[in-house]
């Protein structure tokens, strides 16, 4: 587990435009699977975009390469959304995805988005809410597609009949939702989705396990460092909680809630379990 994080570290430590994603994503999954080799999930991903490659012969318009992606992925080799359980943290593991064919928006995106990569096109992740999208962008047309639903395209005016679909018509597409997603969001992302599965769940030590490599990708961000100290705490770390969470306050001393962390790091301190230490839960949906 330790190599695994430790690589992870390391790679998402790169710039941007350096980090593989791939590569990265799979190091969370080898937290959970230690022997899982990285290099033969990699080569999956090679085999795939080879295989495209073979079928379109000495096509080159991406267009016609998309197309091309998007039927090897789907028809042939059968991607999937899993809406009979999708939140099986297997989902968020690459290399299940890659060996089950389902998973979430996030994951197919990826997937989608590492084949086209490898073949040169234009392919970004957006920061839609709640489902990811992938967005082809064009010398002449932008399309979004939807990884989840089989590789659909819609045009980017399109966007809001596809919030609607998740919020009702309640929320308004914005510029931010529109927004490129790097590899360090698409990373953050995935963490977060099985931050929440755990968290959920009740599984304290896999929930720290996402906590912590979030704060390698941002040591900062109040929230997880709270969380984190959670954590700890309902796993009987009584010091290493106290310490995080007063880091916590540190980050963020006029907090709502302050009041009730300082009670609870004198309780710490004193080695006994905190009242009012319940931990949050899923922060946002899924996907």
């Amino acid at each position: 587990m330790q190599e695994a994080r430790r690589l992870f570290a390391m790679e998402v430590a790169r710039p941007e435009d350096e980090i593989d994603m791939a590569r990265a994503a799979l190091l969370v999954a080898g937290e959970e699977y230690p022997q899982l080799s990285v290099e033969l999930y990699l080569a999956r991903l090679d085999q795939i975009a080879e295989e495209v490659k073979d079928r379109l012969a000495d096509e080159t318009a991406p267009p016609v390469v998309l197309a091309e992606i998007l039927d090897t992925l789907y028809q042939r080799r059968g991607f999937h959304g899993n809406r009979e359980a999708f939140y099986d943290p297997r989902n968020s593991f690459l290399n299940d995805v890659l060996d089950r064919y389902t998973g979430i928006p996030l994951t197919l995106g990826m997937v989608l988005l590492e084949v086209g990569w490898r073949l040169g096109l234009p392919l970004e992740g957006v920061t839609f809410p709640a489902h990811f999208l992938v967005r082809y962008r064009g010398s002449a047309l932008r399309l979004l597609i939807d990884p989840y639903d089989s590789g659909k395209m819609y045009l980017q005016d399109e966007a809001q009949a596809l919030l609607d679909r998740t919020y009702g018509g309640m929320v308004r597409v914005q510029d931010a939702h529109m927004a490129v997603a790097s590899r360090r969001y698409m990373l953050t992302r995935l963490l977060n989705n099985l931050k929440s599965v755990y968290t959920n769940v009740g599984d304290h030590a896999r929930a720290l396990a996402a906590v912590d490599r979030l704060l390698i990708l941002a040591p900062r961000v109040p929230s997880d460092v709270r969380l984190r100290g959670m954590l700890l705490a309902h796993l009987g770390r009584y010091d290493e909680a106290a310490t995080q969470l007063e880091q916590y306050l540190v980050l963020a001393p006029r907090s709502a809630d302050a009041g009730r962390i300082r009670s609870m790091v004198a309780d710490l301190k004193s080695g006994r379990p905190p009242e009012g230490g319940d931990l949050p839960g899923s922060e946002g949906r899924m996907g």
